[in-house]
């Protein structure tokens, strides 16, 4: 009975002296001093304003001509999405090749569940 009063006295000193010195030590944030850092004239510096640029802007250039959408795919025989490469090809797929595996639910939207789309 006396080791077991004695060993709970120890641990609750020991607990006091952790919350009384420890603890604080371990809040009270360092002092840290920055140096202080002089203003330089404008003079000194080497600025040269901004102006509006003396030559004429470029023409513009025609746009670039875009391949229609039903030359870019070709039915070749593919019918899942693992097999597809992006959601535009796999609309494609479904709407214009025959066999395809990619609407399971049958709601006209390819590859739902594929994350990759």
């Amino acid at each position: 009975m006396k080791k077991t009063l004695g060993f709970t006295l120890l641990v609750v000193m020991g607990w006091l002296y952790y919350q009384t010195t420890l603890i604080k030590q371990a809040t009270v944030p360092p002092v840290v001093e920055l140096p202080v850092v002089e203003p330089v004239p404008a003079a000194e510096l080497d600025y040269q304003p901004v102006t509006a640029p003396s030559k004429a802007l470029p023409k513009p250039q025609p746009p670039i001509k875009t391949i229609p959408q039903s030359a870019r795919f070709v039915c070749d025989g593919r019918q899942y999405c693992s097999q597809m490469r992006s959601r535009a090809e796999a609309e494609y797929f479904l709407r214009n090749c025959p066999n395809t595996k990619m609407d399971g639910d049958r709601d006209g939207i390819p590859c739902e569940n594929d994350s990759r789309f």
